[in-house]
């Protein structure tokens, strides 16, 4: 594996990919401590040290490689572009024009990727006023131990620059995104979210072994070695379809006879799944602030015992269910059986014993809904790992850095590279990182 690194910088114009790549992540990185205009920034610090963030803003803050709860301009992170593509995808299957502009090819695919920034810019002027609004009551933000003022001058103003500014990152953030995907390797903005996520390990690391607790570090390193080894080998898992391929004459020539398969990955739905979960359960506490810390009616009261933190056992086992709905509801959306049998019978393939056309559709669906069952309660318990850290190892589960989204990105964004580098290496007769 040394040995292909050393190849891959050795290759000229790989070696420029892979320095311009790094470049970009420096800059993302530095934007992340540039405060806001208008942000007190002694007063964020001191309230980021004692901070206890919900889980729906841990969440965003993890994206963001803390910059969230430093209020820097790259505070809402990558976050807007990542709702604005699942809405987008998600509208392909409701909006018969969004469907009409996949099927068309590259051109429809500009055209969507279009209407994407659109929409991450309007998201963003609205997550940057909703934080502006929040950080105007800090304690909304880091919790009850913050009782700083955040933000001195909140003119309006200066609110404006701010959603100005705020907004303008996520603009510049998209760009760095595609930038990388056009000029570096790999995906842009996988890469940028893999960076943020990957920024915050060593100090989280760090904070579970301080006041003497080097032990629990240890311990929590361990399992974290042993839940990447995990999560690669259920990633790279997959059940194959064999397809074959009748021969057909099309003039002189002898066509089709080939033999292959259709790869149906455990975890199809990839990290989606997960964030939608948070997203949904952070939704009854935002709706609950709105009631004022006075003359809380009994359910606000519920809400906040409940869902407020992550170690409650209705909270755990509200985040697994949803996990394992919005699994199948997500790769119900993404694959669709009627549609590949149509095209492999279009093109004279079948699957070897099932007859072609919607005798192939009902296997199809058959092999899915079963191979995501285990795909489903996988990311359900990874995805609870942190939580159960919590309570086993007595360490803040935001801190817990092996486990739930950010072990899953962290490992699909990894392969996803290395697998790019790889075929690289490949073209020019090396050999590759798995070798």
């Amino acid at each position: 594996m040394l040995t292909a690194f050393v190849r891959a910088f050795k290759t000229p114009d790989l070696r420029r990919k892979l320095l311009f790549t790094v470049a970009i992540m420096a800059v993302f990185r530095l934007g992340s401590f540039i405060p806001t205009p208008g942000v007190s920034y002694p007063a964020v610090q001191q309230c980021v040290k004692g901070a206890d963030a919900q889980a729906g803003l841990a969440l965003i803050n993890l994206f963001s490689g803390g910059a969230l709860l430093q209020l820097s301009i790259f505070a809402l992170g990558i976050m807007p572009y990542i709702t604005a593509s699942i809405i987008i995808q998600l509208l392909t299957v409701v909006i018969p024009r969004f469907e009409a502009l996949k099927e068309e090819g590259q051109s429809g695919t500009t055209k969507l990727t279009q209407y994407t920034r659109y929409l991450t810019i309007g998201l963003a002027i609205l997550q940057s006023t909703t934080l502006i609004a929040i950080a105007r009551t800090p304690g909304q933000l880091f919790g009850a131990s913050c009782q700083e003022k955040l933000i001195p001058n909140d003119t309006w103003y200066m609110i404006l620059i701010m959603v100005i500014t705020l907004t303008a990152g996520t603009g510049m953030i998209m760009w760095l995104g595609e930038l990388v995907t056009e000029r570096g390797v790999g995906n842009g903005m996988s890469l940028l979210i893999f960076t943020s996520i990957a920024a915050q390990f060593p100090s989280a690391i760090w904070s579970i072994g301080a006041g003497g607790k080097i032990g629990v570090m240890l311990i929590v390193i361990g399992i974290g070695v042993v839940i990447m080894a995990l999560v690669v080998f259920v990633e790279q898992s997959q059940r194959r379809i064999p397809v074959q391929y009748a021969k057909r004459m099309i003039g002189r020539r002898m066509y089709g006879g080939t033999s292959t398969y259709i790869p149906i990955k455990v975890n199809m739905a990839g990290v989606i799944p997960v964030i939608f979960a948070s997203s949904l359960l952070y939704l009854p506490s935002l709706i609950a602030q709105f009631q004022g810390p006075t003359n809380q009616s009994s359910w606000v009261r519920w809400i906040n015992d409940n869902f407020t933190r992550g170690d409650h056992p209705v909270y755990m086992a509200a985040y697994f269910m949803l996990i394992i709905f919005f699994t199948y509801f997500y790769v119900s959306i993404t694959f669709n059986p009627d549609e590949v049998a149509d095209n492999m019978k279009k093109y004279g393939g079948f699957v070897p014993g099932i007859r072609a056309g919607r005798p192939t559709a009902e296997y199809l669906d058959y092999v899915l809904t079963r191979i995501t069952l285990p795909g489903a309660l996988y990311l359900g318990i990874i995805s609870l790992i942190p939580l159960v850290a919590l309570a086993l190892l007595n360490a803040n589960s935001s801190n817990f850095p092996f486990g739930g989204t950010s072990i899953l990105i962290v490992v699909g964004v990894g392969l996803e590279t290395v697998k790019q580098i790889e075929s690289q290496l490949q073209q020019r007769h090396y050999e590759g990182f798995l070798r």
